[in-house]
């Protein structure tokens, strides 16, 4: 049988990695990339920071709370693409089969690679090698028969590691660990998992197919493939964001005035996930889904794209007064998202983007 041999690079802690890089008094000293404000979140920790606590995501205010002591820096988002072109030139050099997901991380499928390096491991280990050496980076690698295994695979020795799941070893490795592993397996997917009996991996594939798919719908025979290490999905050259979202379900179904709590939180995960983009979003999607399974949208596409954390929140809580239900109707679930990407780079005048 003939297996893919798919790498996951992940760069660490990349935006806060290039500014240590470029600022030799960094070095060694806990580095939040973030702008400052109630409404700001971190886009990026050093390892220095993230032994205090501090994530990606996390509201700056709760970072500074947990590190003081941090050097604060606004991201750069020119300068990071510049350097994840330079990172993607290596990657070039290996194969041309890559899909990006974002400024620090992508797949690489070297079932082929154009170094006639005789494994995929090799490959990777070079990679990493020659992102040291040319760009003073350094970057995680996960190799593994499929792009789901690689994706967990890179997370592995983080940071500056290398792991590889050969196809012999897929059932030993996944079987015990936690279904959060599972992509799209979120807090309320992972408590209903639990209300079956399951935990991890091993005891999710105690389930059959038909169960699964009656109680997650399509997503059910995802689920059952992925316990099982299938992932059929090709790595995709230059295949452009689409839209990028947030959303989370209610313990308790409420009133549309009371979502303002959760879309001001999704809106801030959603805007933390668009900074990894090279690309920009001009259109704010706010998502609803009422007690009784009904999916209401709202969108905007303001005449300049939203610039900051803030402008998003405000656009996604004016799109509530689109939704014209009564009082009484109740919410089960809200979402934020971003979608209508495009390369700023290919635009020569327009709006500053970034302040």
């Amino acid at each position: 049988m003939s297996y893919r041999k798919i790498v996951h690079i992940d760069m660490d802690a990349f935006y806060a990695s290039v500014e240590q890089r470029d600022n030799p008094q960094l070095r060694s000293k806990p580095v939040i990339v973030a702008w400052r404000g109630k409404r700001s979140v971190v886009c990026a920790a050093s390892y220095e920071a993230r032994t205090f606590g501090v994530r990606s995501a996390m509201p700056a205010v709760r970072a500074e709370r947990l590190c003081p002591d941090a050097v604060f820096l606004p991201p750069d988002f020119p300068r990071y693409r510049a350097v994840s072109h330079q990172v993607r030139d290596i990657f070039k050099r290996h194969t041309d089969l890559i899909e990006p997901l974002s400024l620090d991380e992508a797949y690489l499928d070297v079932t082929e690679n154009k170094t006639a390096l005789p494994t995929a491991t090799q490959v990777a280990r070079t990679i990493r090698e020659q992102v040291r050496a040319e760009l003073q980076l350094t970057a995680s690698a996960g190799v593994a028969p499929n792009k789901f295994l690689a994706k967990i695979a890179s997370d592995w020795k983080k940071p500056d590691g290398l792991f590889v799941i050969q196809p012999e070893q897929v059932d030993s490795f996944l079987c015990p660990l936690p279904v959060g592993r599972v992509p799209g397996v979120g807090k309320v997917t992972e408590e209903k998992l639990s209300n079956l009996g399951v935990r991890t991996i091993g005891e999710l594939r105690s389930i059959a197919l038909d169960a699964l798919e009656a109680r997650f719908g399509r997503y059910g025979a995802r689920l059952y493939e992925l316990a099982r290490g299938v992932d059929e999905t090709p790595v995709v050259p230059n295949r452009p964001t689409q839209s990028i979202s947030s959303e989370d379900t209610f313990e308790h179904d409420v009133p549309l005035a009371e979502t303002e709590p959760m879309i001001r939180r999704l809106a801030e995960y959603t805007w933390a996930a668009s900074r990894k983009e090279s690309r920009v979003a001009r259109t704010v999607v706010l998502k609803l889904k009422t007690s009784d399974f009904q999916i209401l949208t709202r969108s905007l596409t303001p005449s300049s794209p939203p610039s900051s954390c803030e402008e998003l929140t405000t656009i996604a809580l004016s799109l509530r007064e689109r939704v014209g239900l009564g009082a009484e109707q109740r919410f089960r679930l809200v979402g934020v998202g971003l979608s209508n990407f495009f390369d700023p780079d290919t635009v020569s005048t327009g709006p500053r983007l970034f302040e």
